[in-house]
């Protein structure tokens, strides 16, 4: 595994080294020893699956807070996304900065993700698949969601955006959702 940093500190994308013959293919997703100077101490506690049947959905932009904030490990499987990690630290001279990545399947990388950051992404090929790795467990009580949609934020969706949950439809812009709140 190789790794590139991206503008935001701490956002890095992960390169896998893919051993390919005649067979097909094989690497490694996960290694604690190659991802210990990432992890710094922090376990992997969970694994999800996203599957995303339609092109323009957005899932996102979605965080948990302390002291269940969690860094996240994100690939895509199957399909294509551009995958986006909204910087949420209010003192970071990145605040309210993102990165966006598309991510493919088979292009042998994927995306880290702090804390303080929000995640969200949009489906770019239909039926496209994820794979996220958590530090935290979920915690439904530290959930906090921010509008995909909030033009402070100003994210630039490739596609127009044709499938949002209720949840992220109805999300606080970022002015609301920061209210009362310290990440």
């Amino acid at each position: 595994m190789d790794f590139e940093k991206t503008k935001i500190d701490g956002v890095s994308i992960i390169r896998y080294k893919a051993f390919r013959d005649h067979r097909g293919s094989f690497k490694r997703l996960f290694c604690v020893d190659a991802l210990g100077d990432v992890l710094d101490g922090r376990t992997v506690v969970q694994i999800n699956q996203s599957s995303n049947a339609e092109v323009g959905t957005v899932r996102g932009m979605h965080l948990q807070t302390a002291p269940h904030a969690e860094m996240k490990i994100i690939q895509c499987i199957k399909g294509a996304v551009l995958d986006v990690a909204v910087d949420l630290r209010k003192r970071s001279d990145t605040f309210l900065d993102y990165v966006a990545v598309e991510m493919r399947e088979g292009d042998d990388q994927a995306i880290i993700i702090p804390e303080g950051f929000a995640h969200g992404f949009q489906v770019l090929e239909p039926d496209s698949h994820l794979l996220y790795f958590h530090t935290c467990a979920y915690a439904p009580d530290a959930g906090m969601t921010i509008n995909p949609m909030d033009p402070k934020v100003g994210i630039k969706w490739p596609v127009p955006v044709t499938n949002l949950s209720d949840k992220d439809k109805n999300a606080d812009m970022i002015d609301d959702a920061f209210e009362g709140l310290t990440i």
